[in-house]
């Protein structure tokens, strides 16, 4: 794949998701929030529904050989510590660094404030390395996949991954509809409406 044609296919992935963050309103800070505090799980589920086409698109263009797998080096300490980092950070910002972007154009001012907080945090962290990684890039099995544990190819792994994350899906959704989450007035224009877990006020429809 050339350089042009995978600069246009990550523009392309990058409309598709933000549309569908949109659409799914997972972009919203009070949706982020309200899954961090284990009270709305529309984020959960629209992000395993990620995880199981992804799994499976990728298997088809590893299959065709379109693209080459590239697992990251495991390490516990960097991925239990840039997990809660990771996390602490979400719940206090109501965003992650790709809803922030969402959030930016959908009108949220506050949003460029986590953005510029993280491009700092990402500058910050890059002249800290050094000192850090001996810390925290230790301690770990390095790279390992399931197919290394398991002996099954990606491709048969990924379709059965993605067949028991659509299982759990069900589930959640038969637990938790989706749009007793959102509201039955959410209109996609606006948010949910009042009393919907997880959402601000800042985001309801406005009185006729």
């Amino acid at each position: 794949m050339s350089l042009f044609t995978s600069i246009l296919t990550g523009l392309a992935m990058g409309v598709v998701f933000g549309v569908a963050l949109e659409k799914a309103r997972v972009f919203e800070p009070g949706m982020i929030v309200g899954q961090m505090q284990i009270k709305n799980f529309i984020m959960l589920k629209v992000f395993l529904t990620a995880v199981a086409t992804g799994a499976v698109v990728l298997a088809a263009l590893h299959g065709f050989g379109l693209i080459k797998l590239a697992p990251k080096a495991t390490f516990y300490a960097a991925d239990i510590v840039g997990g809660l980092v990771l996390g602490i950070g979400i719940a206090l910002a109501g965003a992650c660094p790709g809803t922030v972007l969402a959030q930016i154009g959908a009108g949220y001012r506050d949003a460029i404030f986590t953005l510029v907080g993280g491009i700092a945090g990402a500058v910050a962290f890059g002249y800290a390395e050094p000192a850090l990684a001996p810390l925290l890039l230790t301690g770990g099995p390095g790279k390992l996949t399931f197919m290394d544990l398991t002996g099954v190819s990606y491709p048969v792994l990924s379709v059965g991954f993605a067949a028991v994350l659509v299982v759990v899906l069900v589930l959640l959704e038969r637990w938790r509809p989706w749009r007793a989450e959102l509201g039955a007035d959410v209109d996609g224009d606006f948010g949910p409406a009042e009393g919907a877990p997880g959402v601000p006020a800042s985001r309801l429809k406005p009185a006729e």
